[in-house]
C-alpha cells in the first residue's frame, strides 16, 4: 500500500454536522487548509482526516513529493508519531523503498495539539443560487429591491436622527438607492441569463463638510436603516504596500469582520472613508510621498471594482493568517473629509473669475460665506492635491452645512436619541424628571458656536455641568425634579430643584 492510498483510507467520510458553541452550523463555514491557510473556495476542495485536520490537494501533493525525493532522514519533527520498524505493517520495506509507515490517527492527533483557526478567522460559505423559474429570489439574497426604501422614505428616516442638512440627506438617499438597485438589477441579468446592453455602473461618494457637522452619523444611519455591513476608517493610517502602516486591503478586511467573515454579505456592504483630505499630494521634492498620492493610486482599483486578496481576522497579511478573495464591484464607498485648505482654493477660483472689468465683485465676498464648499469642483479637488483618476471614481459630490446656533439648538431636543433625552432617561431611572429652559439652550448652542467643532462641542459642555448633578441627585430620595437654567451653566446660580414632598402638599391643597 503506497502512502497516497494509505490517506485515502482516513479520509473522514463522516457527513455529520457539528456546530459551534454560539450553535451555528460548522458546515456554513469555509475548511481551511491547516498548513497554508486558504479557505476552500481558494485552494479548491479539501481532504479530511482525523482530528478535524483538514489539507489542500496542493499541501498534500507537496508532502508527498518532499516525503518521495528526500526519504525519510530527519525531515519530521520530534515527536512525530511513526509505527515501530518491527511492526507488522512495515515487513517488506524494500517495497516502500526503505520508507517507515505511519499511524495516520496518531498523526492526526499530534498535528490537533498545534493551535488551530481562531473563530474570528473562520469564513463563512457562499451560499449557492436556487435554480428555479424566471425572477425567483437567490437562496442567500440579503438585499432585495422589495424591501430597499425609495428614497423620500430614506431621507424620512434620516431626518428623525439628522437635523438640517436637506441637500446633502437628499444626494444621498438618492445615491444609495440607486447603488442597490444596481446590486439587484445585475443579479437578476445573470440569474436570467440575459443579455442587456446597458450595464449600470457604480457611483461612489465623496463628502465634503467642517468636522462635527453629521458625516459619519449619515452613514452609520444608512448602513442601519438598510440592513447593511458597515466598516469605519481612518485614511491617515493608509500607506503604500511595503512601508510601516496599514496596507490599502485593510479597509475591506475590516467590513469582511463587519460581516462575520460572510463574503456575500461583505460584498454589499458600505465603506466609509474618513479623513479622506489628508491622502492629497505632498508637495515635497524630497520624500516619496508614501502616504498620500501613492494611496491614492492603490485605491483606484477598490473604488472601480475588482477582487482582491485580503486576510481574514486581521489587519496584516502573514503567512498564518487565511486569506480569501472579495469582488469590490458592489461594495459602496463613501469617502468624506472636512477639506480645510479647500475653501481657499475655491475663494481663489472664484475671486479669479470675477475681479475683472465693470461687474467685478469685491475681493473680500466670499470671504465670509459659511457655505463656501458647495461652489466646489473638479478642478478645485485636483488643485487640492487629488489625482484626475481619482476624483473620476467618486462622481457624487455631496457637501454638507456648517452647524449655526439654531440647528445647534434643534440637535440638543429634536433627533430621537438627541443628548438631552439620553440625560433625561438617565435620571427617569432614578424617578427624576430633567428638563432646561430655553435660554440654558441657547446658552449652550452659543458657547458650541464658538468652539467650532460642530455638534461634538454640545457633549463636552453638557458633560460640563452634568457631572456635579449627576454626582448629587442621587444623595436625596425627595428630589422629583431638576430644571436646568442659564445662570447654573454660566456660574451664576444653582439649578431649580422640586421636591417629591413639596408636589403632594400642592395636590392637597388643590383637592381641598
Amino acid at each position: 500500500m503506497n502512502d497516497k492510498d494509505q490517506f485515502k483510507e482516513v479520509v473522514d467520510t463522516n457527513n455529520s454536522t457539528d456546530t459551534d458553541k454560539s450553535g451555528t452550523s460548522s458546515d456554513d463555514y469555509e475548511d481551511i487548509c491547516y498548513i497554508c491557510r486558504r479557505p476552500e473556495s481558494v485552494a479548491g476542495k479539501m481532504i479530511h482526516i482525523t482530528g478535524g485536520i483538514s489539507i489542500c490537494v496542493d499541501c498534500m501533493q507537496k508532502t508527498f513529493d518532499t516525503m518521495g525525493n528526500y526519504g525519510p532522514g530527519n525531515m519530521f519533527p520530534a515527536g512525530f508519531p511513526q509505527l515501530d520498524p518491527d511492526d507488522s505493517h512495515t515487513t517488506n520495506n524494500a517495497g516502500n523503498g526503505g520508507f517507515p509507515v505511519f499511524n495516520l490517527n496518531d498523526i492526526a492527533s499530534f498535528l490537533s495539539t498545534s493551535p488551530q483557526v481562531p473563530a474570528n478567522q473562520r469564513i463563512k460559505k457562499r451560499k449557492e443560487q436556487k435554480e428555479g423559474k424566471k425572477g425567483q429570489e437567490s437562496e442567500g439574497a440579503v438585499i432585495d429591491i422589495k424591501n430597499i426604501p425609495p428614497p423620500h422614505k430614506i431621507k424620512a428616516e434620516l431626518d428623525e436622527y439628522i437635523v438640517g442638512q436637506e441637500k446633502a440627506k437628499k444626494i444621498m438617499a438618492v445615491a444609495v438607492y440607486n447603488h442597490y438597485k444596481r446590486i439587484i438589477e445585475s443579479e437578476n441579468l445573470l440569474e436570467n441569463d440575459e443579455n442587456d446592453d446597458v450595464v449600470l455602473e457604480k457611483s461612489n461618494i465623496l463628502m465634503l463638510g467642517p468636522t462635527g457637522c453629521g458625516k459619519t452619523y449619515m452613514v452609520k444611519t444608512l448602513a442601519r436603516l438598510l440592513d447593511v455591513p458597515l466598516a469605519i476608517t481612518d485614511a491617515t493610517s493608509l500607506t503604500e504596500a511595503g512601508y510601516i502602516g496599514d496596507d490599502i486591503e485593510s479597509v475591506v478586511s475590516k467590513l469582511l469582520a463587519a460581516a462575520d467573515n460572510d463574503v456575500e454579505r461583505a460584498e454589499k456592504g458600505i465603506i466609509f472613508i474618513d479623513e479622506i483630505d489628508k491622502l492629497a499630494k505632498k508637495n515635497s521634492a524630497t520624500n516619496r510621498d508614501i502616504n498620500g498620492e501613492s494611496v491614492q493610486q492603490g485605491m483606484l482599483k477598490l473604488l472601480e471594482g475588482a477582487e482582491v486578496e485580503v486576510p481574514v481576522g486581521a489587519s496584516s497579511k502573514n503567512a498564518m493568517v487565511p486569506m480569501t478573495m472579495v469582488d469590490t464591484s458592489n461594495i459602496l464607498f463613501i469617502c468624506g473629509g472636512a477639506f480645510p485648505r479647500l475653501t481657499d482654493v475655491i475663494k481663489e477660483r472664484l475671486k479669479r473669475s470675477s475681479s475683472i472689468g465693470f461687474v467685478s465683485d469685491l475681493g473680500d465676498e466670499y470671504d465670509n460665506d459659511e457655505k463656501i464648499l458647495d461652489k466646489v469642483t473638479a478642478e478645485d479637488l485636483r488643485k487640492f492635491g487629488f489625482i484626475p483618476e481619482f476624483i473620476g471614481r467618486l462622481p457624487v459630490i455631496c457637501t454638507l452645512d456648517p452647524l449655526d446656533t439654531d440647528m445647534l439648538v434643534r440637535i440638543l431636543t429634536e433627533p430621537k436619541n438627541a443628548i438631552i433625552k439620553q440625560y433625561q432617561k438617565l435620571l427617569a431611572l432614578d424617578e427624576v424628571k430633567l428638563s432646561f429652559d430655553e435660554k440654558a439652550l441657547s446658552y449652550i448652542a452659543e458657547e458650541a458656536k464658538k468652539r467650532k467643532l460642530g455638534a461634538r462641542a454640545l457633549r463636552s459642555i453638557i458633560e460640563g455641568f452634568m457631572n456635579d448633578i449627576m454626582y448629587e441627585i442621587p444623595k436625596d430620595p425627595d428630589i422629583g425634579e431638576v430644571t436646568i437654567t442659564r445662570e447654573y451653566i454660566e456660574g451664576k446660580g444653582s439649578p431649580l430643584i422640586t421636591m417629591r414632598t413639596d408636589e403632594k402638599k400642592e395636590i392637597t391643597a388643590s383637592d381641598k
